[in-house]
């Protein structure tokens, strides 16, 4: 199986890299950290460009391409570090009106086994889908009209009115957090909601592939400008195996991710998913590494990379959840076999 991008999608992801350069560079990047709010200009346009309407049906007004091609895209968001709910506008596009072109910002929170429910975004929102039911340990967070008893994944959506909220400080300084104390549930909406799961946990396992690629980027170029004793600590054999190790981790999850995007079945997006949390989080940390004690100032950007990563770890098959399921499967199938 040939898993290299074809010219075209090369052209595409060039353009999505050239998009967020020129909309959300450093300057703007370290802006929002000050200010987390959604550039509502940049998510329309984002919404011109075809970010979220990606794989809706051209007669439907969408651009018409496949998983893979997004998740080239979601590489180079999460190279960007281009904060807000990415995925719940992707995957939402063609169910709430007015996301597909980014004049809606939409969020999602699913109710995992913990029962956590995190939003994104909260202030930015214009609507919130709910994902219940289906919890793999068979706790379901049931009761109320239109509840999902039995264990039926539902989604269920807000407007017109607005869930309680409860403050939670993020780890993340671009991605404000809220904690949904008590939901209005209306009727639910006609999801696919496994589906809707294993693809948001691939996309964002192609965010963390992309923020993992771009801190070996910046550890490089570190390394060959920062002199120590007289010399570009890039000659010291230290040096050269952290980005070397670094180097590696982000092809095997790439691979990973891109076989997964092919068959966009549930075992290769865990462990493309699991694969790409360990790229993003050691990533940041050897990248941190490299940088010394400027790796650990505010003015450095490392440390962006390493609290997104620590943020999309515990998002769409959490850390040892992830690898709990994947084994669980891997032995299911090996007794079968």
């Amino acid at each position: 199986m040939d898993l290299r991008p074809t010219a075209d999608q090369r052209a595409l992801q060039a353009s999505a890299r050239d998009l967020l350069a020129r909309r959300f560079g450093r300057e703007r990047l370290r802006a929002a950290v000050d200010d987390p709010a959604l550039d509502r200009a940049l998510w329309r346009e984002l919404g011109t460009a075809g970010f979220f309407a990606l794989r809706l049906p051209e007669a439907d007004g969408g651009v018409g391409l496949g998983l893979p091609d997004a998740v080239l895209v979601f590489e180079e968001a999460g190279r960007a570090l281009l904060p807000g709910p990415l995925v719940a506008g992707h995957l939402l596009a063609g169910t709430v009106p007015g996301a597909a072109t980014g004049e809606r910002v939409v969020g999602l929170c699913d109710v995992g086994a913990d029962g956590a429910r995190l939003w994104e975004h909260p202030g930015d929102c214009d609507e919130l889908i709910l994902v219940e039911g289906g919890i793999p340990d068979g706790s379901v967070d049931g009761g109320g009209e239109g509840g999902s008893e039995g264990g039926i994944p539902r989604a269920y959506w807000n407007a017109p009115d607005w869930p309680v909220l409860e403050s939670v400080r993020s780890i993340d300084p671009l991605t404000p957090l809220a904690r949904v104390a008590s939901y209005p549930r209306r009727m639910p909406r006609a999801l696919d909601v496994p589906r809707l799961r294993r693809e948001a946990a691939l996309l964002t396992a192609a965010l963390q592939l992309g923020s993992a690629a771009r801190t070996v980027e910046m550890a490089v170029e570190h390394a060959g400008r920062r002199e120590q004793f007289g010399v570009r600590i890039g000659a010291f054999q230290a040096v050269k195996h952290l980005c070397a190790e670094m180097l590696i981790r982000v092809e095997i999850a790439r691979s990973a991710v891109y076989a997964a995007s092919l068959t966009g079945q549930s075992l290769p997006v865990i462990g493309a998913k699991i694969l790409a949390d360990e790229a993003a989080v050691r990533n940041a940390r050897d990248c941190l590494q490299v940088h010394g004690g400027i790796g650990f100032t505010w003015e450095a950007d490392v440390h962006l990379h390493l609290k997104r990563a620590w943020l999309r770890l515990e998002q769409w098959q959490s850390g040892a959840k992830a690898e709990e399921a994947l084994a669980e499967a891997l032995l299911a199938d090996d007794a079968a076999g």
